[in-house]
């Protein structure tokens, strides 16, 4: 495989007519998968940088591509542990993966929203706004839009958490996955994922399209990108 730019293979989640058990099952394992690896925290990394930047007694937190809302609980739990009142949106196009949502996080200050992200037209921007494992399933073009969109839409500021496509992180995947996983989903789209990602000259790049200057770009274990975006 040619690791020298993006794959643009259909991921079999971003299909029709899967299964609710087969979204169930893989939003569980992609729970565990970033429990294992230190995906949700470098979500939490994300928050916590943006988090002084913010004039807000109470943070409206909102995150595009939600899935099964882990990453947002995993937020709320430190904002609990830390004293900080929050008010959580989740937004996914896919109404299973909503329903996952709303087995996992509490219905108090949460509000979680069926709808493509580019629907929504916000009464009150939320202060900050993320994705994790959301933009590689989009085309260099939308994701452009998507960087302003978010840039738009975010009080406070945004951040993203996506993967290094990188060889060792695709094949790494693919054999974990190949012995200790029981979703199709997961076997197919875990490798696939990181061909379809990014190399830090494709987020400068991205970026600079966007028209965002004011941007950190750090890489995280294991074969992560962490990129934030203050307002200020």
């Amino acid at each position: 495989m040619d690791f020298s730019q993006r794959s643009y293979q259909p991921e079999l989640l971003d299909g029709d007519n899967i299964s609710q058990e087969d979204i169930h099952r893989n939003m569980q394992e992609l729970n565990t998968i970033n429990s294992w690896l230190g995906g949700h925290a470098i979500t939490l990394s994300g928050f916590r940088k943006l988090l002084p930047h913010s004039n807000s007694s109470a943070i409206h937190i909102c995150e595009i591509g939600c899935g099964g809302g882990d990453n947002l609980l995993t937020i709320q739990k430190w904002c609990q542990q830390q004293g900080v009142d929050l008010f959580i949106t989740g937004i996914d196009s896919n109404p299973y993966c909503i329903e996952v949502a709303s087995q996992t996080l509490p219905a108090q200050n949460s509000q979680l929203i069926v709808s493509d992200y580019r629907n929504i037209q916000f009464p009150q921007k939320p202060d900050i706004i993320f994705s994790s494992l959301f933009c590689h399933h989009f085309s260099d073009k939308e994701l452009v839009k998507q960087l302003q969109w978010m840039k738009m839409n975010a009080r406070t500021g945004f951040f993203i958490n996506d993967l290094h496509r990188h060889k060792i992180a695709y094949h790494s995947i693919k054999y974990i996955t190949a012995l200790f996983s029981n979703s199709h989903l997961v076997k197919n789209d875990a490798p696939l994922s990181v061909a379809r990602s990014f190399s830090k000259k494709d987020w400068q790049k991205l970026l600079h399209n966007a028209g965002i200057t004011n941007f950190s770009l750090h890489w995280k274990w294991a074969f992560r990108w962490l990129i934030t975006v203050p307002s200020i």
